[in-house]
């Protein structure tokens, strides 16, 4: 088996933590090619964004989970800035295979996305964005 690849997950505290844990429970079976390494910040303080920045200089890769209130989560927009000025690649997973997944508005047109093949950024699940 190829090496795991460490990623940060980019979420929305406030609406989708269940899918942050999901996507952990997912990361620990035998043929995940990535493992978790951090996650986004839940407590607000001053040095947030170093911090966010300090953890996703230790990856890889960064996932960004979609959710549907994702595109005013501001943490996650801010997340995908630093991982572009970091230059580490991340892309966008739908969460919510009932539809109504929002693109963070700082991501961009260009950006990779994960799923079932359709033009639309979607999950296996098929939810899309």
């Amino acid at each position: 088996m190829a090496e795991k690849v460490p990623v940060f997950i980019s979420f929305d505290y406030d609406h989708d933590d269940d899918l942050k844990i999901l996507l952990i429970g997912q990361a620990k079976n035998d043929d995940s090619p990535f493992y978790i390494v951090d996650w986004s910040i839940k407590e607000a303080s001053s040095d947030w964004k170093d911090k966010a920045r300090a953890r996703i200089k230790r990856v890889d890769q960064v996932i960004v989970i979609c959710g549907k209130h994702t595109d005013t989560a501001t943490g996650v927009n801010a997340e995908i800035r630093i991982a572009r000025d970091e230059e580490k690649p991340y892309f966008l997973l739908a969460g919510r295979a009932d539809g109504g997944n929002k693109k963070p508005t700082a991501a961009l047109d260009s950006d990779k996305n994960r799923g079932n093949g359709s033009p639309k950024r979607a999950t296996a699940s098929g939810g899309q964005i």
